[in-house]
């Protein structure tokens, strides 16, 4: 699985963006996140294997923190793209202005 494909599904996104703020156990995130703790370790899972996140047993919990390593990839796939849209947004910001004088 790569980072894109996990990427792909909204709740594995919510994931990453709880786990920014720091490790969570399996139960923080089913609570944050209403999902069924099977689905949330379906989840956690998929981004392990995606190199986005790793666990740590901590007793009888396991915490799972962000790697944001695997990410810079997107990063840098995203680049030209915010390049892009930075380009129209200035074209269109001159067209506004031109047309309110």
């Amino acid at each position: 699985m790569t980072a894109y494909a996990a990427l792909a599904e909204p709740h594995r996104r919510q994931i990453l963006d709880l786990l920014r703020g720091g490790e969570r156990s399996v139960g923080e995130l089913v609570a944050r996140l209403r999902l069924s703790q099977p689905g949330v370790s379906k989840h956690l899972k998929v981004l392990r294997e995606a190199g986005l996140v790793e666990v740590r047993p901590e007793g009888k919990q396991r915490l799972y923190g962000l790697r944001a390593k695997p990410l810079l990839e997107v990063e840098e796939w995203l680049e030209p793209y915010r390049a892009y849209w930075s380009d129209r947004l200035d074209a269109l910001e001159l067209h506004l202005e031109e047309e309110s004088r």
